[in-house]
């Protein structure tokens, strides 16, 4: 029987790299055409067809939706050879399925992975979410406070007057009061119209992004995807399930989960050593969009190891 113990993160990271790598080939070529359900589609055929090469008991933790709802890796979904070691899988074939039909930045494939029974088995349900990056002490902002109190405490920890922080929103009605709110704190926002693992991990590299903080309602396998991101490159992610109805209740106890008002943390959602992947399917700030030149085609990839705290960006060349 697999073990824990067995689980070789180095070693199975180029593996990883190129479930994202393939993905992103199959739906770039639907980039700008319209259809997400097409593009999803092509990414979710080519990281099953990847995953299955690999030599793992996989299981998908984080994938696609219930088992009813979705064709292919479905949350529950066995993949990989079986003859490797058990291990959880979280994944987003296409994180951003209507920037790729638009051609708009930031379009990733997304997948991350750890030993069975290191990730949170995330119903398929909206999620707060707040999340910044290394450095701070613990818990210098948290869930419980206001978005202005927030961006005052993260101001203060950084040294900063509050005029100096930005702050990542994805764009949605349900955000205006907290949009007004931290903008009368005098804090800059960038929104985002989808894409909130990006949006999150933009946070690790505030040097770079200019992004300091991120907050708001997004899905819950993605909050879990962002916390094994940062489980890599540093930073604090904090969680909390909200539900709509009692069929999302459902899916929460069906999942395991007992104690509906339960606030996460990274470490909580991600509790053991990953590995993650991403590749970008169009132009973005973490990483190159894929570029079709006559007669080839490359690719950028990010691939990170939480035990090393090893970040790699791979560029993959190959001809069409």
């Amino acid at each position: 029987m697999p073990t824990k113990a067995e689980f070789q993160d180095r070693m199975l990271s180029l593996g990883l790299a190129r479930v994202a790598e393939q993905a992103a080939l199959a739906s770039a070529k639907l980039v700008g055409r319209g259809d997400e359900k097409a593009a999803d589609q092509a990414a979710v055929n080519a990281m099953r067809d990847q995953l299955n090469l690999l030599d793992i008991a996989g299981v998908v933790v984080i994938g696609e939706g219930e088992r009813d709802e979705a064709p292919m890796l479905y949350i529950g979904e066995e993949v990989g050879t079986g003859n490797g070691p058990g291990v959880d899988i979280a994944l987003d074939p296409l994180e951003g399925t209507t920037l790729t039909a638009k051609d708009m930045p930031n379009a990733l494939t997304v997948i991350s992975m750890g030993p069975r029974g290191s990730m949170l088995h995330a119903p398929d349900v909206y999620m707060e979410k707040l999340a910044i990056g290394p450095g701070y002490p613990t818990d210098v902002v948290s869930l419980e406070m206001s978005p202005k109190e927030r961006v005052e405490a993260l101001a203060k920890a950084k040294g900063c007057d509050t005029t100096d922080i930005t702050v990542c929103i994805l764009e949605r009605p349900r955000h205006e009061a907290m949009i007004a709110e931290v903008r009368s704190t005098g804090a800059a926002i960038r929104l985002i119209t989808d894409g909130d693992v990006a949006g999150v991990m933009h946070c690790a590299e505030a040097e770079v992004t200019g992004i300091d903080m991120y907050m708001g309602d997004g899905g819950a396998p993605e909050g879990v995807l962002a916390a094994s991101a940062l489980k890599c490159m540093g930073g604090q992610i904090w969680g909390r399930l909200l539900f709509r109805n009692d069929d999302e209740r459902g899916r929460a106890a069906k999942a395991g989960i007992t104690d509906l008002d339960r606030i996460y943390s990274r470490d909580e959602m991600v509790t053991e050593d990953v590995i993650f992947a991403a590749t970008g399917v169009t132009e973005g700030s973490l990483v190159a969009g894929i570029k079709a030149e006559p007669g080839w085609v490359t690719t950028e990839t990010i691939i990170m190891r939480s035990k090393t705290g090893s970040v790699r960006r791979m560029t993959y060349r190959s001809p069409v």
